[in-house]
């Protein structure tokens, strides 16, 4: 699995204003941005990208994910 295929992933689940993924082999860091995290918990948030790769994780394919979840309000990344 490579850092394309989760983005992928990720991307036809959830709507993003900005989504970054990074890593190879099975351990990976994502950086996600969008106004569906709104009032919504760091863990939520978390949660909410873990069940979307979850299949992955079970089968060993991701081993080790860092999830950083922002709203659109909290993020100043371009």
């Amino acid at each position: 699995m490579d850092a394309n295929e989760i983005k992928k992933i990720l991307i036809t689940q959830l709507k993003f204003d900005k989504i970054i993924v990074n890593g190879d082999g099975n351990c990976f860091q994502i950086i996600a941005v969008s106004n569906i995290f709104n009032g919504i918990s760091l863990v939520k948030r978390q949660q909410m990208i873990y069940s979307l790769l979850m299949e992955y994780i079970i089968d060993n394919r991701i081993h080790a994910l860092s999830i950083k979840a922002y709203s659109s309000e909290e993020s100043n990344i371009n």
